[in-house]
């Protein structure tokens, strides 16, 4: 999506606070001894609380109101029965609409005692997300920012997951351009101003290559390494981008 009004970047500010006050909710519930599930319930009567809906549910028929990826696992959890212990690194990704209007972020928390690969794999996350962030204004092409992520993922001793990119957001969950974390200059597309995009830096502590589990849904780590994943949907700007799902 483009914005093209001032009607239209208001609506998808409104959706975009909805996403964070039920991230922030979750977040605050990331305790050993929760259920993936419990977590999920919260996502979800957050959205119903404020009149929005889940987009993973509705476009593609996503078994829960939020994806939410444990230890090895790195994106499209199923939110069931698993009980999170202390130290589980807890991905929580909420995509929602309301009006017409689609916002989609990401944070990963630790629970309980964290220990020092978690730390430090979260910590990269955000700041790799922050790398691209400040590459991702008008007139740069989509590479630079996932060259920024690349850089700042690697200078920590971790690895992109490749397969896994940002992308084009704001009228339904996955519109153009794809948003790589990692530099290949075919990812040629200009940034223009007023487009809608997500940067998510889906990170591993290891080989950085991934599997598809039973269920069909869940991406996990090949070698079984933690994985953290941070996302915002922004705003294309000339100078900084407008984060629409900060705090």
């Amino acid at each position: 999506m483009s914005i093209q009004s001032a009607a239209e970047l208001a609506g998808l500010r409104r959706i975009g606070r909805i996403v964070r006050t039920a991230l922030d909710r979750m977040a605050a519930a990331v305790q050993p001894g929760a259920t993936t599930a419990e977590l999920a319930e919260i996502g979800g009567k957050t959205l119903w609380e404020f009149g929005a809906e889940s987009s993973p549910q509705r476009v593609y028929g996503f078994p829960g109101a939020v994806c939410i990826s444990v230890g090895d696992e790195a994106i499209h959890g199923i939110p069931g029965g698993r009980v999170i212990r202390s130290g589980d690194l807890v991905k929580l990704d909420l995509t929602a609409e309301k009006n017409g209007f689609v916002a989609d972020a990401a944070v990963s928390v630790i629970a309980g005692e964290p220990g020092e690969t978690a730390i430090a794999l979260l910590r990269c996350a955000e700041r790799a997300f922050r790398e691209g962030a400040r590459a991702a204004r008008a007139g740069n092409r989509v590479y630079e920012i996932g060259r920024s992520v690349e850089r700042e993922v690697k200078q920590s001793g971790f690895r992109v997951m490749r397969s896994l990119a940002g992308h084009g957001v704001g009228r339904t969950i996955h519109e153009e351009p794809t948003v790589p974390n990692y530099y290949d200059r075919s990812f040629r597309t200009r940034l223009t101003e007023g487009l809608v995009i997500t940067i998510e830096p889906i990170i591993s502590a290891g080989a950085g290559r991934e599997k598809m589990l039973s269920d069909g849904w869940t991406v996990a780590t090949a070698d079984g390494a933690l994985a953290a994943h941070y996302e915002h949907t922004l705003v294309i700007t000339r100078g900084a981008p407008i984060l629409l799902t900060a705090a």
